[in-house]
């Protein structure tokens, strides 16, 4: 295969730092790489990521705030040592926690006075799906995954 410059298509030499017909300078273009093989290990262990995720309040004293979820355990309620603070009567001091598990995120109840409603449901603990309204006293908070 023939050399060629890619701006005219003249044939060029492969030392030569510029085409000799249009001048255009051949040196510092792209260049030619390998792809890089992985084995199946590699591939698995990168599809097995956990999604960010985000309490979106949507209703109470504090609607349009959003809190991001990490990867250590989330305190909910009305204290204000709580990471994440609901500041009404309905809200116990330290009314629920939520932490990430191999499927996502969970939240639990920690013996709080009105409890933690997901969907409608009383919960004790309870694996999170996109979408899920979150009941905490006053307030509804919208599970996503982003």
């Amino acid at each position: 295969m023939a050399n060629v410059c890619p701006v005219c298509n003249n044939p060029i030499d492969p030392q030569d730092a510029a085409c000799p017909q249009c001048g255009f300078k051949l040196q510092g273009s792209t260049q030619r790489f390998t792809p890089l093989t992985f084995g199946e290990d590699a591939l698995m262990s990168t599809a097995k990521t956990k999604p960010t995720a985000v309490l979106h309040v949507v209703r109470g004293p504090q609607t349009g705030v959003s809190f991001k979820l990490g990867d250590k355990r989330l305190t909910i309620g009305r204290s204000p040592q709580c990471d994440i603070f609901l500041n009404d009567m309905t809200v116990s001091r330290m009314h629920a926690s939520v932490y990430p598990c191999d499927s996502g995120y969970e939240i639990s109840d920690e013996a709080s006075f009105n409890g933690v409603w997901v969907n409608n449901n009383s919960v004790d603990t309870y694996l999170l799906a996109d979408g899920d309204v979150v009941q905490i006293g006053a307030f509804c908070l919208v599970y996503k995954e982003e």
